[in-house]
């Protein structure tokens, strides 16, 4: 059975987590993951990556506690930098990364989510938190930092050295989640989204993603030279000129 299943459909592509029962992960499944990602990026037509779980349940539990736990300290670590090699794959992709739930999703699980673009969720009775401070350690993929800039550092703060969870609800109120969906319709509304946004603009979207990640730490002048840097090239670009076009006659754009 396949831990990582693949699946595209036009500029959308769907990564389903299909390893029972709560999709924790150990060196094989993040590696398996990591090179589907790489193959995904180095794809053109897809615009939109959706990563989603086969368990209602679960999406993901984080590291698999039973392998950490017998592993050396040194493939520990190996484990680590495989998850980080996933959250930079994910973060340097010109794709918009979205992240589906419906179940529990804990620890490494959360950290890969907060590295997507995006975040869909399900209504319902599951766990959303980082509880490593309750084996001694913190979050070692980014979830530090990523929780602190999608909360606040007051809530942030809070959740990491309590190691508490908070439920989806709370979560949406955060601004953790972007959209929360009724359970009998989250598939379809989902689906819907995605296809909504992998019809749109592809490098448009690529160059948004790209200052927002890289204006982090600039200031408004050094902000302002990317911006220009990045949409001057896209006026000459097929999607630029369809768009005008489709503006000016009044239809719908057919970007490519």
């Amino acid at each position: 059975m396949d831990s990582i299943i693949c699946s595209q459909n036009g500029a959308l592509t769907t990564i389903t987590l299909n390893k029972p029962p709560a999709n924790s992960y150990e060196l094989n499944f993040l590696t398996a993951l990591g090179d589907t990602i790489e193959k995904i990026k180095q794809d053109q037509t897809i615009k939109v990556v959706l990563i989603n779980s086969a368990s209602e349940k679960f999406f993901c539990a984080g590291a698999d506690i039973k392998v950490f736990g017998s592993n050396t300290v040194e493939q520990n670590k190996e484990m680590v930098v495989a998850a980080r090699r996933v959250c930079h794959l994910i973060s340097t992709s010109t794709k918009i990364f979205i992240a589906a739930f419906r179940g529990h999703i804990l620890g490494g699980g959360l950290e890969l989510a907060m590295v997507c673009d995006i975040r869909l969720a399900s209504q319902g009775n599951y766990l959303i938190g980082l509880p490593e401070i309750k084996l001694g350690l913190i979050p070692g993929n980014g979830g530090t930092v990523r929780l602190i800039t999608l909360i606040g550092y007051s809530r942030a703060m809070e959740l990491l050295v309590t190691g508490n969870t908070i439920n989806a609800v709370t979560a949406h109120q955060f601004g953790l989640i972007n959209h929360l969906y009724p359970a009998d319709t989250f598939e379809k509304d989902v689906l819907d989204y995605c296809k909504n946004l992998a019809s749109g603009a592809g490098e448009a979207m690529a160059s948004i993603k790209k200052f927002t990640i890289e204006s982090q730490g600039m200031n408004l002048q050094q902000a302002l030279q990317l911006e220009t840097a990045l949409v001057n090239p896209l006026y000459e670009t097929p999607d630029g000129i369809e768009g005008f076009k489709a503006f000016i006659e009044k239809r719908t754009p057919n970007f490519k």
